[in-house]
């Protein structure tokens, strides 16, 4: 399984891209949300967190592999639960991303039907089993900012990891979220997991 493509993007157009890696040259699928952040950046190196899956018809033996891109591990594995979800395909899940997983997760998590129903191809019946499927996987994905540049996924991906730190050290995942929530108020964006860790427990081991 290819989990990370490095190369020189080249064509990017809607649904997909280009990254030439040495001689040879691969179509990514994107969605739009990735796309954005891709369509100012032709000709400089990129790195894309991948999935595979094959596409076509197992019993016409017409199976063609495919790639899905995204600029962070974190977005990539929300992808992969979105598709979990009963009549949501990759097909489906890539046109639905249209806007950022903080902002998709936030929905699924306040149960907000009407707002996951905007989104393509999910009506109201496909946005009820997101949330009835999802809402309890959300807190570390609601966490996620959407990228203040073109490619910028660092700090996002540093709160999130930090996220599934705090719980693998035993906080709940409500108290995993406050403190992540409070890392985000802070003015120093941490670099890191480790730094972002310093941080809570400095602060909550100040004096009151």
């Amino acid at each position: 399984m290819i989990k990370r493509i490095a190369g020189t993007l080249g064509r990017v157009e809607f649904g997909s891209i280009e990254i030439a890696v040495g001689p040879v040259v691969h179509e990514v699928l994107v969605p739009e949300l990735v796309r954005r952040d891709l369509q100012a950046r032709g000709g400089q190196s990129v790195t894309l967190h991948t999935l595979e899956f094959l596409e076509g018809t197992p019993g016409r033996g017409n199976l063609v592999p495919r790639l899905v891109g995204f600029l962070s591990e974190v977005e990539r594995e929300f992808f992969d639960l979105f598709c979990e979800v009963d009549g949501v395909g990759v097909r489906k899940a890539l046109r639905a991303m249209v806007r950022p997983v903080g902002e998709i997760a936030r929905a699924i998590e306040e149960q907000d039907a009407a707002a996951l129903a905007t989104l393509p191809g999910i009506g109201a019946a496909t946005a009820e089993r997101m949330i009835a499927k999802l809402r309890r996987r959300m807190p570390k994905f609601a966490l996620l900012v959407a990228r203040e540049a073109p490619g910028d996924a660092g700090p996002a991906d540093v709160v999130a990891e930090t996220f599934d730190v705090l719980r693998s050290l035993g906080h709940s995942d409500a108290d995993a979220r406050r403190l992540c929530d409070g890392l985000r108020a802070e003015k120093k964006k941490p670099r890191d997991v480790q730094e972002a860790l310093e941080a809570i427990y400095r602060t909550m081991h100040k004096p009151r």
